[in-house]
């Protein structure tokens, strides 16, 4: 099973007793405020997830463990989009950042696939500003594309290219 470490952060599958920790954060209105979906009402909302954070084999979505605290979740999915989500009380501190550089790394090592992309809410100005500084680049926009609550947004789309490999031309 896929365990990545970082200098503050455990990426790991999921456990069993992360349900409540990742129940605070999909219940959380600021932490959903521009997620894809409404804040859960019930942890029962928040199990499928766990569950499939628990599955054996390669991992391309793992729980952000902190000092023994979960704080956050994310990796790559639908093939090559990256998602994540931070309790707030770890908004700002780099963790997100660290956590993402991990998994980018990772995904660049087990996967043959040219671009990462990333489907952001403009209005989420620290997800754009985190994807900006991790060198994701803009690459379309959409209006209404998601109605959550009630309230339409729109999406910014990012990309990010596949590093070109270190030229292997030898001295002469």
């Amino acid at each position: 099973m896929t365990r990545l470490t970082t200098k503050r952060l455990v990426l790991r599958a999921a456990r069993e007793e992360d349900l409540a920790p990742l129940f605070a954060i999909f219940s959380d209105p600021r932490a959903m405020r521009y997620w894809s979906s409404p804040p859960h009402k019930n942890a029962e909302e928040t199990r499928p997830i766990v569950e499939n954070l628990k599955a054996d084999g390669p991992r391309s979505y793992f729980v952000f463990d902190h000092n023994e605290t979960v704080i956050g979740l994310g990796g790559v999915h639908s093939g090559s989009e990256i998602g994540y989500l931070l309790h707030p009380d770890f908004w700002g501190k780099g963790l997100a950042s660290e956590a993402l550089g991990a998994i980018i790394s990772h995904f660049w090592a087990t996967t043959d696939v040219p671009q990462i992309t990333a489907d952001v809410d403009p209005r989420n100005t620290g997800s754009v500003m985190l994807l900006t500084r991790l060198g994701f680049q803009v690459s379309g926009f959409a209006r209404d594309t998601f109605c959550i609550s009630g309230e339409w947004s729109d999406s910014v789309y990012f990309s990010l290219q596949r590093p070109a490999k270190a030229s292997c031309t030898p001295p002469t």
